[in-house]
């Protein structure tokens, strides 16, 4: 259903430059964008793109010119076409219900308004609350809070205990709640510590496709309001994960590690346990951190320093044969010169 532009930049609090009866069928990318579609420029490393760009209307900065389209001019045009997409492709719409094939176990407790789909196994003392949604074939164990409009994906499963809190996602095949790798070393080989602690996910935490994250020790394993998880993340035994913090894709962070509020941690980046990464603190992608981090510091690198610096060691990295080529050529030359300025031992 096509949308007047005046009424999407009303939406999501933006300035229309120009037509805003323009009536807005979809969403495309600046290449692909056809009259009756809505895009973004973000970065000014696409702007050439709106030369040759068809879009009935670009979401951009204030001072963008749009040679081809109209300006649906605000601050932040990213967040305000992530808000778009929501508008056109919402979720799927709720329908209550237990499925035929689903097992509910008649000690626990599912709010009429929840929705538990086929071949999904709910156990006793589990709680499911009002508008959540348990898809098919996944599994909520015993003693688990499924918080209000929290949805658990197709295949996901949420062991014993684990708490979530209220408009959570948990992406298909993740599992929420298993044991931590806790292990004791004897003469006789290792002895496993039983992990019978909890995880806690506040308020609208998401977590990816194939994630895991794992139940403490002793005590919790929490991750705090809106923070985001990307799929195959492991989240080890006890790790405290602060307010608004985003975890790329197949990064791994030890046991009792502490990451403060709005951290970026980038893919691939393991932590090892124990350490503290400050609020708001930015790890690249691909780094293995073994030293806390401070608050608002970027680092990257294996192990991690100094982000300017490793970027630096990077683009000389590629270098380092030829300049070692060099280093022995200047050294060879400083050797003869010494030779030709310094006397032997028969004149002096």
């Amino acid at each position: 259903m096509a949308t007047r532009l005046g009424a999407l930049a009303d939406l999501v609090g933006g300035r229309v430059h120009g037509d805003r009866s323009l009536r807005i069928r979809g969403l495309a990318p600046l290449e692909t964008a056809t009259p009756h579609e809505l895009s973004f420029l973000s970065h000014p490393r696409y702007r050439p793109l709106l030369a040759t760009s068809t879009a009935g209307a670009v979401v951009a900065p204030a001072g963008t010119e749009i040679p081809n389209g109209v300006l649906l001019e605000h601050t932040e045009p990213y967040a305000a076409f992530a808000r778009l997409m929501n508008h056109f492709h919402p979720d799927p719409p709720h329908i209550p219900g237990v499925h035929p094939t689903a097992y509910v176990d008649p000690g626990a407790e599912v709010h009429d308004t929840a929705t538990i789909g086929a071949g999904a196994v709910v156990m006793a003392g589990a709680r499911v609350l009002a508008v959540a949604d348990v898809g098919a074939n996944a599994v909520v164990g015993s003693d688990v809070a499924v918080g209000k409009g929290t949805r658990i994906a197709p295949g996901a499963t949420v062991l014993a205990g684990t708490q979530l809190g209220a408009r959570c996602r948990i992406g298909p095949g993740a599992v929420v709640g298993s044991a931590g790798f806790g292990y004791a070393p004897t003469s006789e080989g290792w002895v496993r510590i039983p992990q019978t602690g909890v995880v806690i996910l506040e308020d609208e935490v998401e977590v990816g496709a194939n994630t895991t994250v794992d139940r403490a020790t002793l005590g919790e394993t929490r991750i705090a309001a809106g923070s985001k998880l990307d799929n195959l993340v492991q989240v080890g035994h006890n790790v405290v994960i602060g307010r608004g913090t985003v975890i790329a894709a197949q990064s791994g962070i030890s046991g009792s590690s502490r990451l403060g509020e709005q951290v970026q941690i980038g893919g691939q980046t393991g932590v090892v346990g124990h350490l503290t990464i400050g609020d708001g603190a930015r790890i690249g992608a691909g780094s293995g951190v073994a030293s806390d981090v401070p608050p608002g510091a970027t680092r990257s690198g294996m192990p991690v320093f100094d982000h300017a610096g490793w970027r630096r060691s990077v683009a000389a990295f590629p270098r380092l044969p030829d300049l070692l080529k060099r280093v022995r050529e200047l050294e060879r030359q400083v050797s003869e010169l010494k030779a030709a300025v310094e006397p032997d031992d028969e004149s002096r």
